[in-house]
């Protein structure tokens, strides 16, 4: 049902991933995804997307600080000593993150910079890319122009990038940094995850969010939510966990010829996707241009 429409949302959906390292010595993998609503370099992600983008240079920075100060400390006997006053200073804990670096695949060859709007109470962004060469995203959303078409039991599609698979960084020890290399595994894999409309979200005046009857994954947040033309409903980007209360308790099984007790408390995971009407909005409010279905195109 959704083939042709995953190959067009494919087009214009990207995604970003993410290298963190602790101050522990761990580099975590993560993605994210995000969408380009025209051809100018403009997408939309999700506002806590933007905050990993937003925070990483300050993160960055603030351990440069950190180990400027820390080659300035005498290599001597209260080395040990100045080294724990000094990460008390930064508030570095094992877990601390101090490096982030992001790495924005298949959208442009280069870019410069970047301009961005965050949602004021809505888990929405804008991302606008400066000083491109070329573009690597082929595509761009079109909208549905009437949302009287998103109803109960409607089927609709996401895609993004959960699960991340790619491996092409390190640290690197003679310098203490992270970086990408030209080693490894550089992508990871698309994911689309069909649903039914279950239920709409919203303040009592208008409507915010869709509910979709199956999750939205970890790394799928920023992507379309389209239907089986490609045309996009909104945005996914959070999910929640309804209790079912089928509690089992101390249920007795035979699991793998053994009597076994066993407790399961179900949930049903449910996708929240920024209905598309509150995306127009916030783009016309900053004068991005977006592309809007036909109104003579078949229901």
């Amino acid at each position: 049902m959704f083939i042709k429409a995953i190959e067009t949302a494919d087009q214009f959906t990207k995604p970003i991933h993410t290298i963190m390292r602790t101050y522990g010595g761990l580099v975590l993998p993560g993605t994210s995804t995000l969408f380009f609503v025209n051809e100018d370099g403009v997408a939309i992600t999700c506002k806590h997307v933007l905050n990993i983008i937003t925070q990483a240079d300050p993160i960055n920075i603030h351990f440069r600080n950190f180990k400027s100060e820390r080659e300035r400390l005498p290599n001597d006997e209260d080395f040990t000593k100045k080294l724990s006053e000094l990460e008390a200073k930064y508030h570095f804990q094992k877990e601390t993150t101090i490096q982030v670096k992001n790495n924005f695949v298949n959208s442009f060859d280069s870019f410069i910079g970047i301009k961005s709007y965050a949602h004021p109470t809505l888990d929405l962004a804008i991302v606008q890319f400066e000083g491109f060469k070329q573009k690597l995203y082929t595509s761009h959303a079109t909208f549905v122009k009437d949302s009287s078409k998103i109803q109960q039991g409607k089927s609709l599609c996401r895609l993004g990038y959960p699960f991340p698979e790619f491996n092409n960084f390190k640290l690197n020890p003679a310098t203490d940094d992270i970086e990408w290399t030209k080693t490894g595994n550089a992508s990871s894999p698309r994911f689309p995850l069909d649903g039914i409309i279950t239920r709409f979200g919203g303040d009592g005046s208008q409507v915010i969010s869709i509910e979709m009857s199956t999750p939205g994954l970890r790394g799928q947040s920023g992507g379309p939510l389209f239907d089986a033309d490609g045309i996009v409903y909104g945005m996914q980007y959070m999910t929640s966990h309804l209790h079912l209360g089928f509690d089992i308790i101390n249920k007795e099984m035979i699991i793998e010829g053994k009597k076994m007790q066993i407790s399961n408390y179900p949930f049903l995971h449910v996708g929240h996707c920024i209905h598309v009407d509150r995306i127009k909005e916030f783009l016309v409010l900053h004068k991005i241009k977006f592309y809007e279905e036909s109104y003579n195109k078949s229901k």
